[in-house]
């Protein structure tokens, strides 16, 4: 994973901190990147006793006692060059995205906001960050060995698509293979890529009430798309064993799934059959417009997937975020 050289850790108070924390350094040091540690107090939405301390006093001894968790934490990295602690007060994800814009940071690390993300994912601080951040977001669930097993990327072959989004797709499923082909050889992980793939109007052509195919041309009609979008998928691993280097696709040895049927369906139920660590993927297909984060497929899939995310940005995505107030 030598892609990143400005990593930024985001400590949450959640049992999965310490593995997310181990991830980002482990991460920092083998790409002798910088790495900031962040801290993040959202203050309104803290209960205010009843105390005579100031507004002021109470910021900051809030501020200072975070301080302090994060100094524990980097003192646990032991000998850990280029780290720096950070504590801002805010709104968490707001905080996150404009530390990202201020300093350039190329990989947000951290653990989900609850070990159990499936029922919270949705509208909290870290799906704000999977729409709004420009650099990748990986959320890290604990793993028991520390390490993953299989890695999942999910690419997206379609070329029904405009000319100017079909270059952006591309790019971002090359992105895709290259950050998954690199953590399976810094795991020595499994590969497995996957596309989802439909035949539009097929149940038309076979239960059409007014246009209704023998079944034997049908059948001939999906597999020539099935053959189709394998030659499509086949070229992209082509293209990205030419950047990353064949040797390196060859020892990976990528298993290639194209499950049928709709992505958001058929990538959750896929991550959960092969029981994969950690999923890669793009959350955005289009680019320049803001206010366009992700799409209601790649929302539909987090929402369903309990294991690790790397969520990856296409070149050019512009955030809504600033960082003024």
């Amino acid at each position: 994973m030598n892609e990143f050289r400005n990593i930024l850790f985001v400590a949450e108070p959640v049992p999965g901190n310490e593995a997310a924390f181990a991830q980002a350094v482990a991460l920092a040091r083998s790409n002798q990147a910088s790495l900031t540690v962040l801290g993040v107090i959202d203050l309104p939405s803290m209960p205010v006793p009843a105390l005579e301390s100031s507004a002021t006093e109470l910021h900051d001894a809030v501020l200072a006692a975070l301080r302090d968790e994060l100094t524990v934490l980097r003192e646990s990295a032991g000998d850990t060059p280029d780290l720096e602690l950070k504590v801002v007060a805010g709104k968490r994800f707001l905080e996150i995205i404009r530390e990202v814009l201020r300093h350039d940071h190329d990989l947000v690390i951290k653990a989900p906001e609850d070990p159990a993300w499936l029922d919270r994912l949705y509208g909290s601080d870290d799906m704000h960050l999977l729409r709004k951040c420009p650099c990748p977001v990986w959320l890290v669930k604990h793993s028991p060995s520390g390490s993953y097993r299989r890695i999942l990327a999910a690419v997206d072959v379609d070329a029904d698509h405009p000319a100017r989004e079909l270059t952006i797709r591309h790019k971002l499923n090359v992105k895709i293979l290259e950050l998954s082909v690199s953590l399976a050889l810094s795991d020595f992980a499994e590969l497995h890529v996957a596309h989802a793939w439909e035949v539009i109007g097929e149940s038309a052509l076979r239960h059409g009430a007014f246009i209704q195919m023998p079944e034997n041309e049908v059948n001939a009609h999906v597999e020539r798309v099935r053959k189709h979008y394998a030659k499509l998928l086949d070229a992209l691993i082509s293209e990205a064993g030419a950047k990353l280097g064949q040797d390196a696709i060859n020892y990976i040895n990528p298993q290639i799934h194209m499950p049928k049927g709709s992505a958001r369906k058929v990538i959750p139920e896929l991550a959960r059959r092969l029981q994969v660590d950690c999923v890669v993927m793009g959350t955005v297909a289009r680019t320049g417009v803001p206010g366009f984060f992700m799409g209601n497929t790649a929302e539909n899939i987090l929402n369903q997937i309990e294991c690790s995310v790397l969520a990856i940005k296409p070149p050019g995505f512009v955030t809504p975020v600033t960082v003024e107030e």
